[in-house]
Protein backbone atom coordinates (compact mmCIF):
# COMPACT_ATOMS: atom_id res chain seq x y z
CA UNK A 1 0.00 0.00 0.00
CA UNK A 2 1.28 3.32 -0.52
CA UNK A 3 0.56 5.97 2.02
CA UNK A 4 1.51 9.93 2.89
CA UNK A 5 2.87 10.27 6.37
CA UNK A 6 1.53 13.26 6.91
CA UNK A 7 1.25 14.82 10.80
CA UNK A 8 -1.27 13.28 12.69
CA UNK A 9 -4.86 15.00 11.72
CA UNK A 10 -6.84 14.20 14.70
CA UNK A 11 -9.97 14.53 14.17
CA UNK A 12 -11.31 17.71 16.34
CA UNK A 13 -14.11 18.45 19.12
CA UNK A 14 -14.62 14.80 20.38
CA UNK A 15 -17.55 14.28 22.39
CA UNK A 16 -15.75 13.10 25.41
CA UNK A 17 -13.10 15.84 25.17
CA UNK A 18 -15.57 18.59 24.09
CA UNK A 19 -17.97 18.66 26.68
CA UNK A 20 -16.96 15.69 29.03
CA UNK A 21 -20.52 13.77 27.45
CA UNK A 22 -20.16 10.09 27.10
CA UNK A 23 -22.83 7.79 25.46
CA UNK A 24 -24.26 4.57 26.53
CA UNK A 25 -23.89 2.48 22.67
CA UNK A 26 -25.28 -0.59 21.50
CA UNK A 27 -22.97 -1.39 18.33
CA UNK A 28 -25.05 -3.63 16.40
CA UNK A 29 -23.54 -6.06 13.45
CA UNK A 30 -23.45 -9.53 11.97
CA UNK A 31 -20.24 -11.12 12.87
CA UNK A 32 -19.12 -13.56 10.18
CA UNK A 33 -18.64 -16.30 13.00
CA UNK A 34 -22.09 -15.95 13.92
CA UNK A 35 -23.26 -16.93 10.55
CA UNK A 36 -24.63 -20.50 9.75
CA UNK A 37 -25.29 -21.05 5.88
CA UNK A 38 -28.39 -22.24 4.47
CA UNK A 39 -28.25 -25.16 2.18
CA UNK A 40 -29.63 -22.91 -0.96
CA UNK A 41 -27.11 -19.96 0.22
CA UNK A 42 -24.54 -18.74 -2.61
CA UNK A 43 -21.02 -19.89 -2.21
CA UNK A 44 -19.99 -16.69 -0.95
CA UNK A 45 -22.86 -15.77 1.36
CA UNK A 46 -22.06 -14.10 4.74
CA UNK A 47 -18.59 -12.74 3.09
CA UNK A 48 -20.23 -9.08 3.92
CA UNK A 49 -20.25 -9.80 7.67
CA UNK A 50 -17.98 -7.90 9.47
CA UNK A 51 -14.99 -10.32 11.20
CA UNK A 52 -14.63 -10.10 15.18
CA UNK A 53 -11.59 -8.70 15.47
CA UNK A 54 -12.98 -5.68 13.46
CA UNK A 55 -16.25 -5.05 16.03
CA UNK A 56 -13.25 -5.20 18.89
CA UNK A 57 -11.70 -2.35 17.15
CA UNK A 58 -14.98 -0.15 17.13
CA UNK A 59 -15.66 -1.23 20.20
CA UNK A 60 -12.00 -0.06 21.60
CA UNK A 61 -11.79 3.39 19.28
CA UNK A 62 -15.30 4.06 21.05
CA UNK A 63 -14.43 3.07 24.99
CA UNK A 64 -11.34 4.68 24.57
CA UNK A 65 -13.23 8.23 24.57
CA UNK A 66 -15.31 7.31 27.41
CA UNK A 67 -18.26 5.97 25.84
CA UNK A 68 -19.99 2.72 26.92
CA UNK A 69 -20.39 -0.21 24.19
CA UNK A 70 -22.29 -2.93 23.97
CA UNK A 71 -22.21 -5.32 21.15
CA UNK A 72 -25.58 -6.75 19.44
CA UNK A 73 -25.76 -8.97 16.87
CA UNK A 74 -28.22 -8.14 14.38
CA UNK A 75 -30.58 -11.37 14.29
CA UNK A 76 -34.02 -11.92 15.57
CA UNK A 77 -33.41 -10.98 18.91
CA UNK A 78 -32.52 -7.59 18.16
CA UNK A 79 -35.87 -5.47 18.48
CA UNK A 80 -35.84 -6.96 22.46
CA UNK A 81 -32.50 -6.70 23.02
CA UNK A 82 -32.62 -2.36 21.72
CA UNK A 83 -35.66 -2.10 24.26
CA UNK A 84 -34.25 -3.89 27.47
CA UNK A 85 -30.68 -2.48 26.75
CA UNK A 86 -32.13 1.21 25.86
CA UNK A 87 -28.94 3.21 24.40
CA UNK A 88 -28.49 6.56 23.99
CA UNK A 89 -27.64 5.78 19.83
CA UNK A 90 -26.84 2.93 18.35
CA UNK A 91 -23.26 2.69 16.15
CA UNK A 92 -25.04 0.59 13.08
CA UNK A 93 -22.87 -1.78 10.88
CA UNK A 94 -25.11 -4.86 10.32
CA UNK A 95 -25.56 -5.67 7.13
CA UNK A 96 -28.50 -7.92 7.74
CA UNK A 97 -29.62 -11.68 7.30
CA UNK A 98 -31.86 -11.40 4.77
CA UNK A 99 -34.08 -9.87 2.04
CA UNK A 100 -33.62 -7.36 -0.71
CA UNK A 101 -33.21 -4.12 1.69
CA UNK A 102 -31.39 -5.90 4.50
CA UNK A 103 -29.31 -3.44 5.13
CA UNK A 104 -32.12 -0.93 6.06
CA UNK A 105 -33.76 -3.32 8.69
CA UNK A 106 -31.59 -1.56 11.66
CA UNK A 107 -32.11 1.78 10.99
CA UNK A 108 -35.92 1.08 9.68
CA UNK A 109 -35.66 -0.85 13.56
CA UNK A 110 -33.91 2.07 15.62
CA UNK A 111 -36.63 4.92 13.89
CA UNK A 112 -39.32 2.34 15.17
CA UNK A 113 -37.86 2.46 18.33
CA UNK A 114 -37.00 6.33 18.08
CA UNK A 115 -33.20 5.64 18.62
CA UNK A 116 -30.34 7.68 17.18
CA UNK A 117 -28.37 5.85 14.68
CA UNK A 118 -25.12 6.71 12.77
CA UNK A 119 -25.06 6.20 9.16
CA UNK A 120 -27.44 6.65 6.47
CA UNK A 121 -31.11 6.36 6.78
CA UNK A 122 -33.89 3.79 6.03
CA UNK A 123 -34.58 5.03 2.40
CA UNK A 124 -30.40 5.67 1.52
CA UNK A 125 -29.81 2.10 2.94
CA UNK A 126 -32.42 0.04 1.34
CA UNK A 127 -32.17 1.74 -2.72
CA UNK A 128 -28.07 1.75 -2.37
CA UNK A 129 -27.98 -2.29 -1.78
CA UNK A 130 -30.38 -2.21 -4.97
CA UNK A 131 -27.44 -1.06 -7.51
CA UNK A 132 -30.00 -0.35 -10.51
CA UNK A 133 -32.32 1.37 -8.85
CA UNK A 134 -28.97 3.41 -7.71
CA UNK A 135 -28.01 3.90 -11.14
CA UNK A 136 -31.62 4.49 -12.25
CA UNK A 137 -31.44 7.84 -9.82
CA UNK A 138 -28.05 8.71 -11.21
CA UNK A 139 -28.90 8.33 -14.71
CA UNK A 140 -32.06 10.74 -13.44
CA UNK A 141 -30.06 13.44 -12.40
CA UNK A 142 -27.59 13.21 -15.32
CA UNK A 143 -24.96 11.71 -13.35
CA UNK A 144 -22.58 9.19 -15.51
CA UNK A 145 -22.99 5.54 -15.39
CA UNK A 146 -22.49 2.91 -17.66
CA UNK A 147 -25.58 1.93 -19.97
CA UNK A 148 -27.20 -0.97 -18.30
CA UNK A 149 -30.08 -3.58 -18.41
CA UNK A 150 -31.49 -5.42 -15.69
CA UNK A 151 -32.97 -8.80 -16.27
CA UNK A 152 -35.15 -11.39 -14.07
CA UNK A 153 -35.34 -14.11 -16.85
CA UNK A 154 -33.24 -14.71 -20.07
CA UNK A 155 -36.69 -13.15 -21.92
CA UNK A 156 -35.22 -10.64 -24.32
CA UNK A 157 -32.07 -11.05 -23.47
CA UNK A 158 -30.47 -11.24 -27.11
CA UNK A 159 -32.15 -8.10 -28.51
CA UNK A 160 -30.35 -6.03 -25.42
CA UNK A 161 -28.63 -2.92 -27.33
CA UNK A 162 -25.65 -2.70 -24.81
CA UNK A 163 -22.55 -3.44 -26.12
CA UNK A 164 -19.57 -6.13 -25.57
CA UNK A 165 -17.93 -6.74 -23.35
CA UNK A 166 -20.82 -6.56 -20.64
CA UNK A 167 -20.42 -6.96 -17.01
CA UNK A 168 -22.64 -9.16 -14.96
CA UNK A 169 -23.43 -9.03 -11.52
CA UNK A 170 -26.14 -9.67 -9.03
CA UNK A 171 -28.18 -6.76 -8.20
CA UNK A 172 -28.55 -6.88 -4.55
CA UNK A 173 -25.54 -7.60 -3.26
CA UNK A 174 -22.06 -6.17 -1.21
CA UNK A 175 -18.61 -6.65 -0.95
CA UNK A 176 -17.81 -8.36 -4.87
CA UNK A 177 -20.47 -11.24 -3.84
CA UNK A 178 -21.07 -13.05 -7.41
CA UNK A 179 -18.45 -10.92 -9.53
CA UNK A 180 -15.19 -13.00 -10.54
CA UNK A 181 -13.78 -12.89 -14.05
CA UNK A 182 -16.78 -15.02 -15.47
CA UNK A 183 -18.62 -11.78 -14.72
CA UNK A 184 -17.04 -10.30 -17.90
CA UNK A 185 -18.86 -11.36 -20.72
CA UNK A 186 -17.74 -11.30 -24.73
CA UNK A 187 -20.95 -13.03 -26.54
CA UNK A 188 -24.33 -13.99 -26.00
CA UNK A 189 -23.08 -17.23 -24.88
CA UNK A 190 -21.29 -16.61 -22.37
CA UNK A 191 -23.97 -13.37 -21.31
CA UNK A 192 -27.00 -15.80 -21.38
CA UNK A 193 -25.24 -18.51 -19.06
CA UNK A 194 -24.16 -16.52 -16.47
CA UNK A 195 -27.23 -14.24 -16.29
CA UNK A 196 -28.87 -17.47 -15.75
CA UNK A 197 -25.95 -18.61 -13.38
CA UNK A 198 -26.73 -14.85 -11.12
CA UNK A 199 -30.72 -15.00 -11.03
CA UNK A 200 -30.31 -18.79 -9.92
CA UNK A 201 -27.15 -18.95 -7.48
CA UNK A 202 -28.28 -15.29 -6.10
CA UNK A 203 -32.24 -15.43 -6.74
CA UNK A 204 -32.21 -12.04 -7.33
CA UNK A 205 -32.26 -9.90 -11.09
CA UNK A 206 -29.06 -10.04 -12.73
CA UNK A 207 -27.36 -6.41 -13.66
CA UNK A 208 -25.43 -6.33 -16.88
CA UNK A 209 -23.53 -2.96 -17.63
CA UNK A 210 -21.24 -2.29 -20.41
CA UNK A 211 -17.80 -2.65 -19.61
CA UNK A 212 -15.62 0.00 -18.25
CA UNK A 213 -12.08 -0.87 -19.43
CA UNK A 214 -10.14 1.94 -17.47
CA UNK A 215 -8.70 2.47 -13.65
CA UNK A 216 -11.06 1.99 -10.52
CA UNK A 217 -10.97 4.22 -7.75
CA UNK A 218 -13.29 4.44 -4.59
CA UNK A 219 -14.03 8.08 -3.24
CA UNK A 220 -14.50 8.13 0.55
CA UNK A 221 -15.80 10.95 2.76
CA UNK A 222 -17.55 11.72 6.30
CA UNK A 223 -19.61 14.50 6.88
CA UNK A 224 -22.80 16.14 6.08
CA UNK A 225 -24.20 18.73 3.67
CA UNK A 226 -25.30 22.15 6.02
CA UNK A 227 -24.51 21.18 9.59
CA UNK A 228 -20.52 21.03 9.92
CA UNK A 229 -19.67 24.41 8.45
CA UNK A 230 -18.19 24.73 12.00
CA UNK A 231 -15.48 22.41 11.62
CA UNK A 232 -13.66 24.74 9.50
CA UNK A 233 -10.39 22.96 9.91
CA UNK A 234 -11.85 19.74 8.73
CA UNK A 235 -14.78 19.95 6.54
CA UNK A 236 -15.31 21.98 3.73
CA UNK A 237 -18.13 24.88 3.29
CA UNK A 238 -20.64 22.49 2.28
CA UNK A 239 -19.94 20.11 5.10
CA UNK A 240 -17.88 17.57 3.86
CA UNK A 241 -14.38 15.72 4.58
CA UNK A 242 -12.99 13.73 1.12
CA UNK A 243 -9.87 11.42 1.85
CA UNK A 244 -7.20 10.98 -0.42
CA UNK A 245 -8.52 9.07 -3.51
CA UNK A 246 -7.77 5.23 -3.32
CA UNK A 247 -7.11 3.25 -6.49
CA UNK A 248 -7.77 -0.32 -7.25
CA UNK A 249 -5.05 -1.66 -8.91
CA UNK A 250 -5.75 -5.52 -9.83
CA UNK A 251 -3.59 -6.22 -12.58
CA UNK A 252 -1.58 -8.40 -10.05
CA UNK A 253 -4.41 -10.34 -8.15
CA UNK A 254 -6.05 -13.38 -8.07
CA UNK A 255 -8.52 -11.75 -10.19
CA UNK A 256 -6.68 -9.41 -12.69
CA UNK A 257 -9.27 -6.76 -14.11
CA UNK A 258 -11.96 -7.63 -11.35
CA UNK A 259 -12.43 -6.44 -7.82
CA UNK A 260 -14.84 -9.01 -6.42
CA UNK A 261 -15.11 -11.20 -3.35
CA UNK A 262 -11.71 -13.15 -4.02
CA UNK A 263 -9.81 -10.47 -4.59
CA UNK A 264 -11.09 -8.83 -1.21
CA UNK A 265 -10.58 -11.94 0.90
CA UNK A 266 -6.72 -11.25 1.32
CA UNK A 267 -5.15 -9.03 3.18
CA UNK A 268 -3.06 -6.43 2.27
CA UNK A 269 0.50 -7.10 0.69
CA UNK A 270 -0.61 -11.37 0.87
CA UNK A 271 -0.49 -12.82 -2.48
CA UNK A 272 -2.96 -12.57 -4.83
CA UNK A 273 -4.28 -9.11 -3.14
CA UNK A 274 -4.78 -6.19 -5.12
CA UNK A 275 -3.16 -3.12 -5.12
CA UNK A 276 -4.28 -0.14 -3.08
CA UNK A 277 -2.89 3.38 -3.73
CA UNK A 278 -3.47 5.93 -1.96
CA UNK A 279 -2.95 8.85 -2.92
CA UNK A 280 -4.09 7.68 -6.04
CA UNK A 281 -1.20 8.83 -8.76
CA UNK A 282 -4.14 11.44 -10.46
CA UNK A 283 -4.02 14.88 -11.90
CA UNK A 284 -5.98 17.26 -10.07
CA UNK A 285 -8.49 17.28 -13.25
CA UNK A 286 -9.49 14.01 -12.58
CA UNK A 287 -9.24 14.43 -8.47
CA UNK A 288 -11.55 17.19 -8.84
CA UNK A 289 -14.19 15.58 -11.41
CA UNK A 290 -14.27 12.22 -8.44
CA UNK A 291 -14.63 13.96 -5.97
CA UNK A 292 -17.71 16.25 -7.49
CA UNK A 293 -19.18 13.09 -9.03
CA UNK A 294 -18.97 11.53 -5.10
CA UNK A 295 -20.52 14.60 -3.69
CA UNK A 296 -23.77 14.88 -6.55
CA UNK A 297 -24.14 11.01 -6.12
CA UNK A 298 -24.21 11.32 -2.41
CA UNK A 299 -26.89 14.01 -2.41
CA UNK A 300 -29.15 12.14 -4.83
CA UNK A 301 -29.68 9.20 -2.50
CA UNK A 302 -29.57 11.82 0.80
CA UNK A 303 -27.31 9.62 2.32
CA UNK A 304 -25.52 10.53 5.99
CA UNK A 305 -22.25 10.57 7.79
CA UNK A 306 -19.69 8.75 6.29
CA UNK A 307 -19.97 6.70 2.40
CA UNK A 308 -17.55 5.46 -0.13
CA UNK A 309 -18.62 5.68 -4.10
CA UNK A 310 -16.81 3.27 -6.32
CA UNK A 311 -15.59 4.25 -9.94
CA UNK A 312 -14.35 2.75 -13.08
CA UNK A 313 -12.49 4.90 -16.22
CA UNK A 314 -13.97 4.16 -19.40
CA UNK A 315 -12.65 4.05 -22.59
CA UNK A 316 -12.41 7.78 -22.69
CA UNK A 317 -10.69 8.29 -19.77
CA UNK A 318 -13.58 9.32 -18.25
CA UNK A 319 -15.32 8.64 -14.67
CA UNK A 320 -18.52 6.49 -14.39
CA UNK A 321 -19.91 5.69 -11.35
CA UNK A 322 -20.37 2.14 -10.12
CA UNK A 323 -22.14 2.03 -7.14
CA UNK A 324 -22.32 3.55 -3.60
CA UNK A 325 -21.96 1.77 0.03
CA UNK A 326 -23.54 3.65 2.62
CA UNK A 327 -22.08 0.97 5.00
CA UNK A 328 -18.74 0.53 4.00
CA UNK A 329 -16.23 -1.50 6.16
CA UNK A 330 -14.58 -0.55 9.19
CA UNK A 331 -11.90 -2.74 9.65
CA UNK A 332 -8.71 -0.94 10.75
CA UNK A 333 -6.66 -2.92 8.59
CA UNK A 334 -8.13 -3.61 5.26
CA UNK A 335 -11.26 -1.94 4.92
CA UNK A 336 -11.31 0.48 1.83
CA UNK A 337 -12.21 4.13 3.96
CA UNK A 338 -9.74 3.37 6.94
CA UNK A 339 -6.95 2.84 4.12
CA UNK A 340 -7.74 5.87 2.61
CA UNK A 341 -8.04 7.52 6.51
CA UNK A 342 -4.72 5.98 7.15
CA UNK A 343 -3.03 7.21 4.32
CA UNK A 344 -3.91 11.00 5.17
CA UNK A 345 -2.46 10.25 9.10
CA UNK A 346 -5.81 10.12 10.27
CA UNK A 347 -5.87 7.97 13.41
CA UNK A 348 -8.25 4.80 13.35
CA UNK A 349 -9.84 6.31 17.00
CA UNK A 350 -10.71 9.30 15.58
CA UNK A 351 -12.66 8.07 12.45
CA UNK A 352 -14.63 5.57 14.51
CA UNK A 353 -15.65 8.60 17.20
CA UNK A 354 -15.82 11.33 13.90
CA UNK A 355 -18.79 9.06 12.65
CA UNK A 356 -20.33 8.81 15.89
CA UNK A 357 -20.29 12.46 16.28
CA UNK A 358 -21.60 13.37 13.07
CA UNK A 359 -24.54 10.95 14.01
CA UNK A 360 -24.43 12.59 17.47
CA UNK A 361 -25.03 16.24 15.71
CA UNK A 362 -27.70 15.27 13.35
CA UNK A 363 -29.59 14.26 16.12
CA UNK A 364 -29.19 17.10 18.24
CA UNK A 365 -26.92 15.03 21.05
CA UNK A 366 -23.90 16.54 20.69
CA UNK A 367 -23.87 20.76 20.09
CA UNK A 368 -19.99 22.22 18.78
CA UNK A 369 -19.25 25.57 18.79
CA UNK A 370 -17.07 27.31 16.55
Amino acid sequence: MQNTHLENNSLPNNPSNHDGLHFEIALVGNLKEDYQKKTDDPPDAGVEFDRKETVEAIQAALVSRGHRVTFCEADRSLPEVLQKLSPQIVFNIAEGRSGDGREAHVPALCELLELPYTGSRVVANAISLDKTQTKRIWREVGLPTAPFREFNSLDGIAHTALRFPMFVKPSHEGTGMGIDQQAIVRNYSQLESRVEWTIKTYKQPALIEEYLPGREFTIGFIGNPGINQNKTDLYDDQGYHFFPVLEIETRESITPGVYGKDAKGFNLDEPGAPAYLCPADIDSELEYSLIDLTKRAAQALNVCDFSRVDFRLGANGQPYLLEINTLPGLNPEVSDLCIMAHAEGIPYTDLINEILNLAAQRYGLLTIER
